[in-house]
């Protein structure tokens, strides 16, 4: 196991002096990867992503030409984001021996709003920034800048299952602790799940608004399934693509494009490359941190049958009567 210290677990409790009211008045609970979370409209945020929530309400200007891509952590977004680059970046970076995606992990190429850019009270300038431009981000949807609700952005949603996300978010958080901290119990974890303690958490409320926003403007949200893009990954890339505006000519789907953007974005492609097996984020992670095994139904292998039922119940009271089935 890694013994490296990510930056937000160094600067867990350094608050900017205008967010110390706000924060440190916010109800708070117990972290997994920061030793604390704090429950801000609604989800639950680490200090660091919280500063960066509030910076990016207060500062983002989105633009309608703007592609952001939302998770909940541990759905599938390495994969997404190294995707919906390769497939927007297809001019400018040929399927070649010196793609980005060889030399720099997908978190580096595609930042997280609140993660990368609006950290540590900093607010970037991303005016200069070509059109369109595209950003990551897991803020739930009630805490997304008013400018994003404004503007005519397009917004690629991902979920997953919560079984799988669980046991992801479970195994990612143990690997990203200090080996001499040992490592959260799966039990005490899976009952901070289900209460809805995780980060961008309660899982399902992050789902259900951003699938609710989906039907509302379905020319604003695509709504993705994790474990439908594992079982079609063709359909549903060519199904970005034209959500996008940029679907595939007739050239580039005879000259095979579409398969060769999903093998270079593949998970054993992408963990196989050196960068992803021994580089480091800016942040501190190791990049090797975010290829776990990216197979659906590994919860198989750690839940007991009273986890599984439990979560079943809740995903299904959930998300009664809104149509999304998990």
């Amino acid at each position: 196991m890694s013994t490296f210290l990510p930056k937000y677990l160094h600067q867990e409790e350094v608050v900017a002096p205008e967010y110390k009211d706000l924060i440190f008045s916010l109800p708070k609970e117990s972290g997994r990867v920061a030793s604390s979370l704090y429950k801000y409209q609604g989800f639950w945020h680490p200090v660091r992503h919280l500063q960066g929530i509030i910076t990016c309400q207060r500062h983002f200007q989105a633009r309608g030409s703007d592609f952001i891509l939302i998770t909940t952590p541990k759905s599938g977004t390495t994969w997404l984001k190294a995707i919906v680059f390769t497939l927007m970046k297809r001019m400018q970076y040929p399927i070649s021996q010196d793609h980005p995606l060889l030399s720099k992990n997908p978190h580096d190429l595609v930042l997280f709003l609140e993660h990368r850019l609006y950290v540590d009270n900093e607010i970037p300038d991303l005016s200069s920034m070509n059109s369109p431009r595209l950003f990551a981000t897991h803020i739930p949807f009630s805490s997304i800048p008013k400018s994003m609700k404004d503007s005519r952005y397009k917004l690629v949603y991902l979920c997953r299952n919560p079984k799988d996300t669980f046991v992801s978010m479970w195994q990612f958080c143990n690997k990203l602790r200090p080996q001499e901290s040992g490592t959260h119990s799966l039990g005490e974890t899976f009952d901070m799940f289900c209460r809805g303690v995780s980060m961008a958490g309660p899982f399902w409320d992050h789902v259900l608004d951003y699938w609710k926003e989906s039907r509302e403007n379905p020319h604003k949200v695509l709504f993705l399934k994790y474990d439908d893009m594992k079982e079609n990954p063709t359909v549903n890339l060519r199904c970005i693509a034209e959500f996008l505006g940029c679907p595939f000519s007739n050239e580039e789907e005879e000259s095979g494009m579409v398969e060769e953007i999903l093998q270079l974005c593949s998970f054993g492609n992408l963990s196989n490359l050196e960068i992803n097996r021994s580089g480091k984020l800016s942040s501190g992670e190791d990049n090797e941190a975010f290829f776990r095994q990216g197979k659906v139904g590994d919860w198989k292998n750690h839940l007991t049958i009273e986890m599984v039922e439990k979560l079943d119940q809740i995903t299904e009271q959930k998300l009664s009567g809104s149509g999304l089935v998990l």
